[in-house]
């Protein structure tokens, strides 16, 4: 079951890293093409930055998923790093419980938003705001799954490497 999971999460943050990525290329593109149209064809683009914003929540909460698989946000370095034996224990799963607490605010009330905004639509696309706002529940349920599996396979090379 461990090794499923772990397999599971694998695919996962792989996929929203390069999705992630693969975003910041997009919003680099569009950006170029808004600075383009803007001043060297004298007709700005309606629509490219709103685009780029909420491609960029997108991006933050993709990228948020592989930080937490690799145990590189809201932890507590220092007391990791001097604890021992059960007390390293309890601070591993006090930070992992704490993570996912925060993570379902995020997803309880990122799914608020999304049915309250589902109604509107951006001001230069016709697209619902809920496609732009689905990022933060989206994000905090995958974000859960990294969080778990980096308590199951904890992955903190940076405190390896810290002096």
């Amino acid at each position: 079951m461990k090794s499923l999971f772990l397999r599971l999460d694998r695919a996962l943050t792989g996929l929203c890293l390069t999705l992630a990525c693969v975003l910041l290329a997009l919003i680099s593109c569009l950006g170029l093409w808004q600075v383009t149209s803007r001043f060297v064809l004298s007709q700005p683009s309606t629509w490219t930055e709103e685009a780029m914003r909420r491609l960029l929540i997108w991006m933050v909460m993709l990228g948020v998923v592989a930080a937490l698989r690799q145990g590189a946000l809201v932890s507590v370095d220092l007391m990791l790093r001097l604890s021992r034996g059960a007390w390293h224990h309890t601070v591993r799963w006090v930070i992992t419980l704490v993570n996912l607490g925060f993570l379902g605010v995020i997803l309880w009330f990122g799914i608020d938003l999304v049915t309250r905004v589902r109604f509107q639509t951006f001001a230069s696309m016709e697209l619902s705001m809920a496609w732009a706002y689905a990022a933060l529940p989206v994000g905090a349920a995958l974000g859960m799954v990294a969080v778990i599996a980096h308590h199951l396979d904890p992955k903190n090379e940076e405190l390896a490497t810290a002096q």
